[in-house]
């Protein structure tokens, strides 16, 4: 068995354990993500077509500075914003506004439903007049044009173009929605509205939920509690039917791109030529293992022609828009991971693969865009799975630069001719590095470097480390020790996992992407173990494919692995180990309990799938197929079928209101349970979706935190 324990360390982090300050549990959950974070310029940000960038400090003051020399070009401050803001009103503001910029000289703002706009040249105010205020607009998507915004009221699309309000639908309902997101937000879909690149036309989604099952969302805040129905399209029945209508504000016109049959798909990655003639959709049949990049005439919808096709054994899963080339309307790039892992290729508007410009065993992260010189700036994580660093590549010559200084996880913001970005760096032995890197010299200035904020508490240490799974596949873990950890001591662990799709849990940044509630249940005497198996996002088609038609499955055998490596480490308690996880983890935690019991002592799972043919049909159907297609594998993976096999203590938790895993799922292994004779124990969040937000996300770890300490 020793092949599944290879270790390579590969990063320790001490955390002085000097000091004697103990988090409070109110610290470690509400303020992990606000005083006890690495500090950071607030609203950093650069000015249209400009090398000044600007952010807001905690005196209320809005410095604009120069990337060529990180000097104070300006200085707004609250009281000279208010001063001017006098002349046009008694009243004033508390803090300073958001800065909208709208030039390289002048920002607006909202002021009581009046677009405001200040000028750095004259320091005057001057009213806009345009009544409207997005923060009060659903779905509000603005235009290159800034007074056009385009938003949802109930079930219908409308414009605010000036004063001017334009009605675009009338007949939305609950069976038929526009401008909204559409296939459940999967595919990359983030919105439901779509600019065209001048502002002249928009393109948005019409969703039929006619055909696709009611489902109950209980109120229970409410007396008698109150019923909201919504669309549920559960694995395997019937979906969606998704149109794209295309506004034209000058005719007032509206004409639906002819997409044809079979209406059973997907209508993702909506893209705009840059003369707005022409959109681009990526076509994924209902089956998900094939894929048409589709192109249409804007004025009148027409079908053109296929521009090329991919298709995949297990699924295909477009996730990007088109990307043109600024210095050639004729050419875009499209990120695919058709050869094993996500990269940029260069094609023209016939279909033509004209170059694969970034190729290996990496992952392209983000695509940043084009400057004037054919030089492509994307993030990918060729260095390490655990980074995220920002390259320049040359389309022409080939040439690549690495332009991000340090290891680890760098998030940047180009200027809009990319001779500078702004880089936030980050790793597990610094908090926070912001820096102005200028692109052609390759070199950065720091403009802010953010302390530890946890230097005054008392906590103990984390490393990252790999473990190679039976097929020899790397596996990156992470691991919080106690406080005042000593070797010579046994442990509990609580292992925390997800390992779905989609998410990469631990990462070279400041706590290695875990949460300041590690190091809470660290001081209180637990080792915090997690591992990211095959499922998990960054690593490549290989490894995310992995799990195809049995979730659940591969994913407890990478985390096996883990648990193998605890066992066998003197210090860890091998009687005392604990898990726990969200979700995709609820669903892991839950399938520990049962299909692998014994194996923890203690488990909270929290808003789990139970039952896969419970799931939607986007999200499930890619990894399951139907469960017509995929009988045996739905049914090996139903938790409902394990429940007779639940060992140890295990607290299952949901919010009532989840419309994203249904409450039922929970209830219905709670119903199992009670038939079987099974003790559970379960706690309910009224009013809460998902995620349990707010000042109850306290009370969540509060609750979870002793569940561990009792039972474990």
């Amino acid at each position: 068995m020793k092949q599944y324990i290879t270790l390579s360390l590969v990063l320790i982090t001490s955390i002085c354990t000097a000091q004697t300050k103990l988090l409070t549990i109110d610290e470690a959950v509400l303020k992990g993500r606000t005083s006890l974070a690495p500090s950071k310029l607030a609203n950093l940000q650069w000015l249209p077509s400009s090398t000044n960038y600007s952010y807001t400090t905690t005196k209320n003051e809005l410095i604009i500075c120069s990337a060529t020399n990180n000097k104070p070009l300006h200085t707004v401050t609250l009281s000279a914003l208010n001063k001017q803001l006098k002349t046009i009103t008694q009243d004033t503001l508390q803090t300073l506004p958001m800065a909208d910029w709208a030039d390289a000289t002048s920002f607006t703002f909202n002021y009581k439903n009046f677009l405001l706009t200040y000028n750095l040249v004259n320091k005057l105010i001057t009213a806009t007049g345009y009544f409207y205020d997005v923060t009060e607009m659903e779905n509000a998507d603005k235009a290159v044009i800034a007074h056009r915004i385009a938003y949802t009221e109930g079930d219908n699309l409308s414009i605010q173009d000036g004063r001017n309000k334009v009605q675009v639908t009338t007949n939305g309902s609950h069976n038929i929605v526009y401008g909204q997101a559409a296939s459940r937000s999967e595919f990359g879909i983030t919105k439901g509205t779509f600019w065209s690149t001048k502002g002249n036309l928009l393109a948005f989604y019409k969703v039929d939920q006619t055909q696709v099952t009611d489902y109950p969302i209980i109120d229970w805040t409410k007396t008698p509690a109150v019923v909201n129905n919504i669309k549920y399209p559960f694995a395997g029945n019937s979906s969606q039917t998704v149109s794209i209508g295309v506004y034209n504000l000058a005719t007032k016109a509206t004409v639906y791109l002819q997409t044809g049959e079979p209406t059973d798909k997907y209508l993702t990655n909506i893209s705009w030529s840059p003369d707005e003639q022409t959109i681009y959709v990526a076509e994924v049949n209902r089956a998900q293992n094939a894929m048409k990049l589709n192109s249409y005439n804007a004025s009148n919808g027409a079908y053109i022609k296929t521009l090329f096709e991919e298709a995949d054994e297990k699924y295909t899963e477009p996730q990007h828009t088109l990307y043109f080339n600024p210095n050639n309307a004729q050419q875009f790039i499209w990120q695919t991971n058709k050869d094993g892992n996500n990269h940029l290729y260069l094609y023209d508007v016939n279909g033509t693969l004209l170059k694969q410009l970034t190729k290996g065993n990496y992952e392209v992260l983000t695509l940043h865009g084009i400057d004037g010189k054919n030089n492509v700036y994307y993030a990918s994580n060729e260095s390490s799975f655990l980074n995220n660093e920002t390259y320049k590549l040359n389309i022409i010559t080939g040439v690549k630069t690495l332009i991000t200084q340090g290891v680890g996880q760098h998030a940047t913001a180009m200027n809009y001719d990319f001779s500078y970005a702004i880089d936030n760096h980050q790793s597990t032995s610094i908090p926070r590095v912001i820096s102005v890197i200028n692109t052609a010299k390759n070199t950065a200035s720091v403009i802010h470097t953010a302390p530890n904020p946890i230097a005054d508490y008392a906590l103990g240490t984390m490393k990252l480390f790999t473990l190679n799974n039976a097929q020899g596949t790397p596996l990156q873990c992470r691991m919080f020790l106690p406080t005042n950890f000593d070797s010579t001591k046994k442990y509990p662990v609580v292992v925390y996992l997800y390992n779905g799709s989609h998410v990469q849990l631990i990462k070279n940044t400041w706590l290695a992407g875990g949460e300041l509630w590690y190091h809470y249940m660290a001081q209180k005497g637990f080792i915090i173990f997690t591992l990211d198996g095959r499922g998990s996002d960054n690593r490549g088609k290989a490894f995310e494919q992995a799990t195809h038609r049995k979730l659940g499955t591969v994913e407890t055998e990478d985390q096996l692995v883990g648990i193998n490596y605890l066992k066998q480490q003197r210090y860890v308690d091998a009687t005392r180990l604990g898990i726990h996880g969200w979700s995709f983890g609820g669903f892991m935690t839950t399938s520990f309990m049962t299909r692998n019991a014994g194996v923890f002592k203690v488990g909270v799972a929290g808003g789990p799938v139970i039952d896969w043919k419970q799931y939607e049909i986007m999200y499930t159907e890619r990894y399951m197929d139907t469960p017509q297609e995929n009988e045996e594998g739905y049914k090996a993976n139903c938790l409902l079928n394990h429940a007779d096999k639940l060992q140890g203590k295990l607290l299952m938790i949901h919010g009532c209101d989840d419309d994203v895993v249904t409450w039922q799922n929970s209830m219905q292994f709670v119903h199992k349970c009670n038939t079987l004779g099974k003790q559970l124990d379960y706690y309910a969040y009224p009013a809460q979706k998902h995620n349990v937000t707010g000042k109850q996300r306290a009370h969540l770890l509060t609750k979870i935190t002793n569940y561990f300490i009792d039972n474990l």
